[in-house]
């Protein structure tokens, strides 16, 4: 799969955003056009791989990391960074 050409400061924000619990797939995708597979697939090129498997199996456990998962609506917190 080709990744979009993307800035170090653009791959950092995303990799910032894929690590923090409440920030869901949906709101990179919006913010930046890359859907779950493009983000783990850029998190493990830019990643060492004991990173990236730590990466993946502490997202898989998060409810948090899918709108349609999440047991809460009010009160999410969002980043000052992100635009959705």
């Amino acid at each position: 799969m080709k990744l979009p050409e993307l800035d170090s400061t653009t791959i950092d924000r995303i990799i910032e955003m894929a690590w923090e619990d409440r920030t869901p797939f949906e709101a990179i995708e919006i913010q930046f056009g890359l859907s779950e597979k493009d983000v783990i697939n850029l998190m493990r090129r830019e990643m060492k791989e004991s990173s990236f498997r730590m990466w993946r199996e502490r997202v898989t456990k998060r409810k948090t990391k899918h709108l349609n998962k999440r047991s809460f609506i009010a009160g999410k917190f969002k980043s000052d960074n992100q635009k959705t």
